[in-house]
């Protein structure tokens, strides 16, 4: 039996097949120990004896936003110190003269230097001495430093003197993290950041994971998998290693659960869009570019990290993102969020009012029908609260649509980033929406990025755990080369793969690797990803162009890191297609009730959606309802179930 589990804000998600079929439970979260609510999940399901539990994890996500990670010691060569905390000079805010500096992950008295020194091409010019390495060891002992990053410059040309420096650190007894095993590539400040975040989440990470082991173990005799960042499952063993490459765990499975249910309903380039309780995480996928997009330049929380990632962008918007007027009586939403507690008002406990709020005062969310009933609404509480909270807005009503404008701005604002700003034209794409809060918008979102189709796939309020159940086994290696395009590059191709394959037989795996390399042109300052091949020339320009708008043809080009995807492939997921019947789904209505759309209440049927068939059409308003999520067809749109049960609204 295998299980996949995302672990969210509010909801801890669980999908799994039974006869066949996706099958979807979600257990509120335990934010001080998520594996309780992993174990309550498989508890529920009566997982079998050795279960294969696939897990998409927060923990280090939440390390880094909460800053509660490892003190790190930063060991580097002697000089460069603070380049960790002197970083790229970039200002996220280039007019705020009273911004504060991003905190270091590597304070002050934690850093230290190695009297050591390899050129850039690798030579060693001088190596580390026994009595300074004593000498280093004795003052990391000393120091109340839990873990280590070693980061010395050019160790990806000659990883010599970094082995050295780890052996001599080793006999600390603290965990150890060595830049060119986790990131062998160029620029030695995202190289050590990328380093530094791994050792600081390496004891909350690896802790959690060595617990979790241990409990699926023991209670079902099971093994855990844990979702990387870059949308493949790795052993637990190797996400407590290097925990880094785990920090978008959770909305890498998105990612690929939309990329994959889309793909089945025919629609090859999308534009995912998953809200759940405390953000919204976007995504771009064009077929034409090879799926999904990765990016090794992503800042999670003030830190660059450099693994590879899929190129995921994120807003403070949820469902439990917090609405307040700030000082200048200005209606702000989020990024606070109440999380899973207190939890919105209508929830019972939170005392601030939320999104959730402000969609069940205005009729999009049924009280007595969320999460299949599991957890009832108290819309007289949240009438309360809002009414208190409203200050000079006119109305309750109007206060809610105010909170809805401002969210949906803010998640409009992240769309633009990966499509309109990349060069992508979003009314070429269909948006795909999922998460609990994903269908409550989607059309609203669509409707102002002009996108002509909305597609929310079966369970979207747990799509993250679908994409989780169904992503391959993949590792990701990688190196700096600095040499021009027409260099012999086989050799290192050959050794990577080399690597990759060990890794899999060890596993007993059965894969195949993916080339890719970075490429620019000479004198440019970053580089683009392109799949390697005979026509890898071809593709740099034209994706040069479509990102930047023009091309240097007959300029030379260089490679600067070249890359190898080993994947091994899950077994494919093909849902059965149930025949069409034109329908208008009167036999899923089962209510009506007023709903705000557009400054006023309009009478609004409810639909189930487990009742309605493939074939049925019809045009809005209208809500339908799930256990995981509720869909709004605004007034105008339309809307037909296709044969694998999908919902496909097209925007008027």
């Amino acid at each position: 039996m295998r299980i996949a589990i995302d672990t969210g804000g509010t909801f801890t998600d669980c999908v799994y097949f039974l006869d066949g079929k996706l099958q979807v439970l979600k257990v509120f979260s335990t934010p001080s120990d998520p594996g309780q609510a992993v174990l309550e999940g498989l508890r529920r399901i009566g997982a079998a004896s050795g279960v294969a539990v696939v897990h998409g994890t927060t923990v280090g996500t939440n390390a880094m936003i909460e800053r509660k990670g490892t003190r790190v010691a930063f060991v580097t060569t002697a000089g460069f110190e603070d380049t960790i905390a002197i970083g790229r000079q970039a200002r996220a805010k280039l007019y705020d003269w009273f911004q504060a500096a991003p905190v270091c992950l590597a304070p002050e008295h934690l850093r230290f230097g190695v009297s050591e020194r390899v050129s850039a091409e690798g030579e060693v010019l001088r190596a580390p001495d026994a009595a300074g390495l004593r000498k280093l060891a004795e003052r990391i002992r000393a120091s109340d430093a839990e873990a280590i990053a070693i980061s010395l410059l050019f160790s990806f040309a000659s990883p010599g003197n970094e082995s050295a420096v780890a052996e001599a650190l080793s006999e600390i007894g603290i965990p150890i993290s060595i830049s060119h095993r986790v990131l062998p590539e160029f620029r030695e400040y995202e190289r050590a950041s990328t380093v530094v975040a791994n050792a600081y989440l390496s004891l909350i990470v690896g802790g959690y994971m060595e617990k979790l082991v241990g409990n699926v173990s023991e209670e079902f005799g099971g093994r855990v998998e844990v979702m990387q960042s870059s949308g493949g499952i790795i052993p637990a063993r190797l996400a407590a290693q290097e925990p880094v490459r785990t920090v978008l765990s959770g909305p890498a499975g998105g990612v690929m659960g939309a990329y994959q249910l889309a793909r089945l309903a025919g629609f090859d380039r999308i534009i995912g869009f998953d809200m759940g309780g405390t953000s919204t995480d976007v995504c771009l996928v064009d077929a034409d570019r090879g799926g999904p997009q990765h990016t090794s330049e992503a800042i999670i929380s003030d830190v660059p990290i450099g693994v590879p990632m899929l190129d995921i962008h994120s807003a403070g918007a949820g469902g439990g993102s917090l609405a307040r007027f700030d000082a200048g009586g200005l209606l702000r939403v989020g990024p606070e969020s109440a999380g899973a507690s207190p939890g919105p008002v209508c929830f019972g406990k939170g005392e601030e009012v939320t999104v959730t709020d402000a969609n069940l005062i205005l009729g999009r969310l049924d009280s007595g029908s969320f999460l299949g009933g599991a957890v009832q609404l108290d819309r007289e509480r949240a009438v309360a609260y809002m009414e208190k909270a409203r200050k000079t807005i006119a109305s309750v009503e109007e206060f809610a649509a105010g909170i809805l404008r401002l969210v949906e701005t803010s998640m409009e604002k992240a769309i633009r980033v990966i499509s309109v700003e990349r060069g992508y034209d979003p009314r070429d794409f269909t948006l795909v929406a999922f998460g609990g809060g994903g269908p409550l918008h989607a059309c609203s979102l669509a409707h102002a990025l002009r996108i002509p189709r909305v597609l929310v796939p079966a369970l979207p309020g747990a799509l993250s755990a679908v994409g989780i159940l169904l992503a391959d086994a993949v590792r990701d290696f990688s190196r700096t080369v600095m040499l021009p395009s027409y260099a012999d590059l086989e050799e290192v191709f050959v050794e990577l793969e080399e690597r990759g394959k060990a890794e899999f037989e060890a596993e007993e795996l059965d894969g195949f690797a993916v080339r890719s390399a970075d490429l620019r042109y000479q004198g440019q300052g970053y580089e683009l990803n392109v799949p390697f091949g005979p026509d890898v020339l071809a593709a740099f320009h034209d994706l040069h162009r479509q990102r930047y708008g023009f091309t240097k043809e007959g300029h030379e080009v260089e490679v600067v890191n070249v890359r190898v995807r080993m994947i091994a492939r899950e077994e494919a997921f093909e849902p059965l297609k149930k025949p069409l019947k034109e329908g208008d789904g009167s036999q899923a209505l089962t209510a009506r009730r007023r709903v705000y759309f557009q400054g006023k209440f309009h009478e609004t049927p409810v639909y189930d959606r487990k009742a309605l068939l493939p074939g049925d059409s019809f045009t809005g308003p209208a809500i339908i309802t799930e256990y995981s999520s509720a869909t709004i067809l605004p007034p105008g749109d339309s809307l037909h179930v296709d044969a694998l049960d999908n919902l496909i609204i097209e925007v008027h």
